[in-house]
């Protein structure tokens, strides 16, 4: 038998860290032995037969168990954690969830409290989007106003190159060469010209 840890992976080391502590203390508990870890990093946007998940599936064999920290982490929703516990059921390969103390050997009860725990991840991720729009919009309704304050910039991007924009604009050089020379767009040169060095523009 072949044991396994699989990891989603994310920005949050803390995250991971937690996964991988609660996983090897599950197998220590029950004397499975110290797995192989499989870390996964592809964005579970990706259907799972293209992330590590579905790899390390086609590479198990009868008998073979995938540890992981809950069923949240195997997929974003109900009907992928039911096609991978499907695969592995097939595969007669069974997958503990360390968080719900749960098999997925292909049994029945298993299936059902797959369903459960994946809606319930699949509904949580639908809680937490409607609080965050739910948010925002009180911070609105509040009068705070979100992104880049309204207004000018008080700094541009060109005013580390004033000097040399002078320096073209003594030599005459017609703006779209100086856009060049400066690799920027003539509207962006124009712009700063507006703002910067509005004499030469006639305003």
């Amino acid at each position: 038998m072949a044991l396994f840890a699989y990891l989603r992976v994310s920005t949050d080391m803390q995250d991971v860290n937690t996964q991988k502590l609660g996983v090897l203390e599950y197998c220590a508990a029950r004397k499975l032995g110290v797995p192989e870890v499989v870390e996964d990093t592809v964005s579970s946007k990706v259907d799972w037969r293209q992330r590590e998940i579905g790899v390390l599936l086609g590479s198990c064999v009868a008998g073979d168990v995938i540890v992981v920290s809950e069923v949240s982490r195997l997929a974003r929703s109900t009907l992928q954690v039911l096609e991978i516990m499907q695969a592995a059921a097939n595969a007669q390969v069974a997958i503990h969830v360390v968080k719900s103390a749960m098999i997925m050997d292909g049994s029945l009860q298993s299936k059902i409290y797959a369903t459960i725990f994946g809606l319930a991840a699949e509904i949580e991720r639908d809680f937490i989007v409607q609080r965050t729009k739910e948010g925002l919009a009180r911070v609105r309704a509040e009068g705070t106003v979100l992104g880049r304050p309204p207004g000018e910039a008080k700094t541009l991007a060109l005013d580390a190159h004033a000097r040399k924009i002078d320096h073209y604009l003594e030599l005459n050089l017609n703006k779209r060469a100086m856009a060049k020379l400066l690799d920027v767009s003539p509207n962006t040169l124009y712009q700063w010209l507006r703002r910067r060095r509005p004499e030469v523009l006639g305003e």
